[in-house]
C-alpha cells in the first residue's frame, strides 16, 4: 500500500468536505446583505446555526494533515500564501463572533450584519485567491520557498477567487432554497439563477487559461491518450449545469443544491487530474513532500478512527435538522 497515495486522497477528500460544507455557509454570508429584510436574515443565519462550526472540522483536519503527513508541502505552501491564509483565518474568527453577537443585540445588528457579510466574502475570496496560487505554480529552490511576498497576487489568482466567492454564493443561494420558504426561498432561487450563470462562466474562464499557465496542464487536456481521461468532467459539467436550471426552473428544492455540489466535485476532479502526482505543481511531487513511512503509519491509526466519527456526528447533526426552517423556529428562540 502506498500510504503517500493514501494520504493525498484523505486530505483530498478533508478539503473537498470542507469546500462543501464550509461552502455553503459562506456563500449564505456572502449574500446576507441582499436578503430584503432583517427577518429574513434571522432565518437564513438560522439555518446555519446548528451545523456552522461543524463544518470548519475539516479545515482543521485538512491543515493539520497536510503539516503532519506533507511537511515538506506544507513547509513552502505556507511562506508562499501567509497573507491570504491569514486574512482568511482573521475573516472565519470575525465571522464566527457575528454569527454569535447577532442576536445579542438590536441597536448595534447591523454592525454584525457587515461583519458576518465582510467575512464571509474576505474568507471565500482568499482561499480563492489561495488555489489560483498553488495552482500558477510556487517557486521552489532546493526544499524551501524561493518567491517573493506578492507571487500569490496575479491576474490568474484574482480569477479563482472570483470564481470561488460566486461558487460559494451559488452553493448559499440553493441551500437556502431548500431549507426556507416564501418569499427569502423566492429570492434565494432568484440568486441561485444568477451565480449560476456567473459560475460556469468563470469556470469555463478559468479552464481555458489552466492549460496556457504549465505545459504539463496543456499535456493532460489537449493530447492523445490523455485526453480521455480528463473529457468526461466537462461534459458531466454540462449535465450538472443542466440539471441545476432545470431543477431551479421548475420548482425544485433539494435538486438544486445537489446540483450545485456537483459542479464543485466536478470542478475539483479537474483540478485533481492537473495536480497529480504532484503536491505542488511544477516541482515537488506527493511522495517528494512525504512524511517517513512511520509516521504516516501512525497517523492513519488516528485518523481511521478520527475520519469516520466526525462523519458520524456531521451526518446525525444533519439528519436532526433537515427539513424547512419557519422565520420564527431557531437560534434566538
Amino acid at each position: 500500500m502506498d500510504l503517500a497515495v493514501v494520504w493525498a486522497f484523505i486530505i483530498a477528500f478533508a478539503v473537498i468536505a470542507y469546500v462543501i460544507l464550509d461552502g455553503f455557509d459562506l456563500g449564505t454570508g456572502i449574500l446576507f446583505p441582499f436578503l430584503a429584510r432583517h427577518e429574513n436574515r434571522d432565518t437564513a443565519m438560522n439555518t446555519l446555526a446548528p451545523i456552522w462550526d461543524g463544518n470548519e472540522t475539516w479545515l482543521i483536519l485538512g491543515g493539520g494533515g497536510l503539516f503532519a503527513v506533507f511537511p515538506l508541502a506544507y513547509a513552502i505552501i505556507m511562506p508562499a500564501l501567509y497573507a491570504p491564509i491569514i486574512a482568511m483565518l482573521l475573516a472565519l474568527v470575525f465571522r464566527g463572533v457575528a454569527f454569535e453577537y447577532r442576536f445579542k443585540t438590536v441597536r448595534g445588528r447591523w454592525l454584525w450584519d457587515v461583519s458576518f457579510f465582510i467575512g464571509s466574502l474576505v474568507a471565500a475570496l482568499t482561499q480563492g485567491i489561495a488555489l489560483g496560487a498553488l495552482v500558477q505554480g510556487i517557486d521552489v529552490e532546493g526544499r524551501a520557498y524561493a518567491g517573493g511576498w506578492f507571487d500569490w497576487f496575479t491576474p490568474f489568482s484574482l480569477l479563482t477567487g472570483v470564481a470561488v466567492v460566486v461558487g460559494y454564493a451559488l452553493l448559499g443561494a440553493t441551500w437556502l432554497v431548500m431549507k426556507t420558504e416564501g418569499e427569502l426561498h423566492d429570492i434565494a432561487r432568484r440568486y441561485a439563477f444568477i451565480t449560476g450563470i456567473g459560475i460556469l462562466t468563470l469556470i469555463g474562464g478559468v479552464s481555458l487559461w489552466m492549460p496556457f499557465l504549465d505545459v504539463e496542464f496543456y499535456f493532460r487536456w489537449f493530447t492523445f491518450p490523455q485526453f480521455f481521461y480528463a473529457a468526461p468532467v466537462p461534459i458531466f459539467v454540462a449535465f450538472a449545469a443542466f440539471s441545476l436550471f432545470q431543477s431551479l426552473g421548475t420548482g425544485k428544492h433539494v435538486q438544486p443544491f445537489l446540483s450545485a455540489l456537483t459542479l464543485f466535485l466536478l470542478s475539483y476532479t479537474g483540478l485533481g487530474i492537473n495536480f497529480y502526482p504532484h503536491i505542488i505543481p511544477p516541482d515537488v511531487t506527493i511522495w517528494q513532500a512525504a512524511a517517513p513511512d512511520a509516521s504516516m503509519k501512525f497517523l492513519l491509526v488516528g485518523a481511521s478512527i478520527l475520519i469516520p466519527t466526525i462523519l458520524a456526528y456531521t451526518t446525525f447533526a444533519y439528519w436532526i435538522f433537515r427539513g424547512k426552517i419557519g422565520r420564527d423556529e431557531g437560534y434566538h428562540h
